[in-house]
């Protein structure tokens, strides 16, 4: 199989120093929340409304496709196929993405955000997240964890600010990676074939058990459950540039052919999704520099049960994978899928359902910040550790 064209460059300038970038996005998104506090509001102001509220940012919206859809036209769906002729590393990845890894994420991120760094991160702090669309809640009354108050003329949801932070890693943990994933295996010299398998495989099930999985562990910890503005996430974020990627690539193949679209369009398309990205990022830290300012080891707090859960989950997936007699060109990339997260998506969900103010879309923000080191990391550990599986099956 042709490896697309980011694999054959492995990662590329903005992906080699996308850490760097998310760190200059902070500074930057701060300095304007400081300077000019009105132009990103009046940017996530130019919105699609719903019986007066505000549910779809129009320049979050357009960013966030940018994001997506240069992942989702990578994807050859003629391959998943293909699968059932090696079931075991797909039924592996399927069953650690989404009966394993969405529970250790909640335990985990609560255990630490709820009782560990609840002190540090203020037992009394509070967030201001989004009603749900059309909800017309009197003031005062009750809803989860949060309160209906009047805040800057509109009414929201306040809520303790450490719940916002556990939501923004629910709704990171129960991501799978469908992006950069096809890098990891790459450097980690796995199998490219079963790797592009498991992003359109991951792709296809996130419309279905995303929006269950997320609504389900954000009810169980006492958050909002959006259901209308969850469903719309994922038709919006994931479904829509899915059917875009879908058919222009059919479109640009037939009649451009594949090498022209590996080498030529990829590559140029490339760049967009990591672009988008940061534009998104500047305007979320332009909402959160008092924050940042105020707790500067609010991110660390946040990082930590976001690392080790990537560990963890790599490592489970790992040694599944030796019980099951993987081979290590399998086994790498399936721990690599199952470790990542696929923080565009959660991005473009927080942002949806808590509002791009709101502490969950920072906690899913730092998921970016960590993705690369701890990735690498983890691409090193795979190439030292080959030795560990059989060759000959």
């Amino acid at each position: 199989m042709k490896k697309v064209a980011c694999q054959e460059r492995g990662l590329n300038f903005f992906d080699k120093y996308l850490t760097l970038w998310v760190f200059i996005c902070i500074a930057l998104g701060i300095l304007i929340g400081k300077t000019a506090p009105g132009a990103a509001r009046f940017l996530d102001g130019m919105a699609i409304y719903v019986n007066g509220a505000p549910v779809v940012s129009i320049p979050i919206a357009i960013c966030l496709f940018f994001m997506m859809y240069p992942i989702m036209v990578k994807i050859d769906f003629a391959e998943v196929i293909k699968a059932g002729k090696s079931p075991k590393p797909v039924w592996l990845t399927l069953f650690v993405n989404w009966a394993v890894k969405p529970f250790t994420m909640y335990a985990i991120a609560y255990f630490f955000l709820g009782i560990v760094f609840k002190g540090l991160i203020g037992a009394g702090a509070v967030d201001f997240v989004k009603l749900p669309p059309g909800a017309d809640w009197l003031m005062g009354s009750i809803h989860g964890s949060g309160t209906v108050v009047m805040h800057e003329g509109l009414k929201m949801l306040q809520v303790p600010l450490w719940r916002s932070y556990f939501a923004g890693c629910i709704l990171l943990g129960i991501a799978p990676c469908t992006a950069m994933v096809l890098v990891w295996g790459f450097l980690a010299k796995g199998n490219d074939g079963h790797t592009l398998v498991m992003v359109a495989i991951n792709s296809l099930t996130m419309l279905l058990l995303y929006g269950l999985l997320g609504g389900f562990l954000l009810g169980v910890g006492r958050m909002p459950v959006p259901w209308q503005a969850l469903l719309l996430s994922i038709v919006i974020y994931v479904a829509l540039p899915l059917v875009a990627g879908y058919f222009s690539r059919k479109w640009i193949v037939s009649y451009k052919g594949i090498k022209w679209f590996n080498e030529k369009f990829l590559h140029t398309l490339s760049p967009v999704s990591i672009i988008a990205l940061l534009f998104t990022l500047v305007l979320l830290f332009s909402f959160k520099g008092e924050v940042i300012l105020a707790q500067p080891l609010t991110i660390l707090w946040i990082a930590i049960p976001l690392f080790i859960q990537t560990c963890l989950i790599f490592a489970v997936t790992y040694w599944m994978a030796m019980k099951m007699r993987l081979k290590y060109e399998d086994a790498a990339p399936s721990a690599m899928v199952g470790a990542s997260n696929h923080f565009e998506v959660a991005i473009a969900t927080a942002t949806m359902l808590f509002g791009i103010s709101s502490a969950a879309a920072l906690a899913t923000v730092v998921g970016v910040l960590i993705e690369v080191p701890v990735m690498l990391m983890l691409v090193k550990f795979c190439l030292r550790t080959q030795n560990w599986f059989r060759r000959d099956l």
